[in-house]
């Protein structure tokens, strides 16, 4: 009896997320596909080549993995955690997830901030749920929190996906641009990705290309007090097309060999983040 109780309640949901996740990237990097192949025509006739299909493995299977892991740990982020930072007078990190994930999926990056010595490195969830305003208001609350708590000016931020968007909007158009010194994204859909139409929540839909959120944000005057360093991977899946990574201001830092979600976990995105948070305001 406890057997099928373990496999109801733990085995079975966990090939349904697997299964899932499989499905997901494969879809996402066969439109990766499509809009490669349209602006480079001359790729068709070698889509079949071994070089091509040891490509998609090697870019599938790290990314399916780690988006299962990012789903799998979900309930460890839904626990509310106090009094991260701890360190007076470091500024402290606050760490920013995208859609669909919680503050869990940090935990591999959170470890090797900690092994470079960084302290203060501080999560929160954001709801996919709720608007961008919202979600903004909650990150200006973490924000002067963390200062007060610290006797700090300024904090680090670093956004993957829809978190650095939020970010951005708290840096250029919410009034942030005095309290955050560095501010990193990971993979973030500065104008949008086609994946968004897909969306069945209302955050995502502001992911759409050109919508008025986007428009407004990337016609916002440049925060000249923080320094943006803006990581992403030219082989994103969920980034459609992958131009829509790239912003004309900070720091561009171009990645190869890995899928969006990657960037939480591999080592050149964890590299570039790390060099980004060492540079002094």
């Amino acid at each position: 009896m406890i057997t099928y109780l373990l496999l109801f309640l733990f085995i079975i949901p966990s090939l349904t997320i697997l299964v899932l996740n499989i499905l997901a990237v494969l879809l996402s990097y066969s439109f990766y596909w499509y809009e490669y192949a349209n602006t480079n025509p001359g790729a068709v006739d070698n889509r079949f080549t071994w070089k091509n299909l040891k490509l998609i493995i090697t870019l599938a299977v790290p990314e399916i993995f780690f988006n299962f892991i990012s789903f799998m740990i979900i309930p460890v982020g839904l626990i509310n955690r106090k009094n991260q930072a701890i360190q007076r007078g470091e500024t402290p990190i606050l760490l920013l997830h995208g859609l669909f994930i919680n503050q869990a999926c940090w935990f591999w990056f959170k470890y090797q901030l900690r092994q470079q010595g960084f302290k203060n490195i501080v999560t929160m969830n954001l709801s996919a749920w709720h608007n961008q305003e919202t979600l903004t208001e909650l990150l200006a609350k973490q924000v002067d929190e963390l200062r007060h708590q610290l006797g700090v000016n300024k904090v680090h931020l670093v956004g993957h996906s829809m978190g650095g968007i939020i970010a951005r909007n708290y840096v250029q158009l919410r009034g942030g641009e005095d309290k955050v010194d560095q501010l990193v994204c990971l993979g973030s859909p500065h104008h949008g990705s086609k994946l968004a139409t897909f969306s069945t929540v209302p955050l995502g839909k502001l992911l759409l290309p050109d919508s008025d959120f986007l428009q407004r944000l990337n016609g916002a005057p440049i925060p000249e007090a923080v320094h943006l360093t803006n990581i992403y991977t030219n082989k994103d899946n969920m980034v459609l097309p992958n131009a829509s990574n790239h912003l004309s201001w900070g720091e561009a830092v171009e990645l190869d060999g890995m899928g969006h979600t990657s960037l939480l976990y591999r080592e050149p995105a964890l590299a570039a983040t790390i060099a980004a948070l060492k540079k002094t305001g």
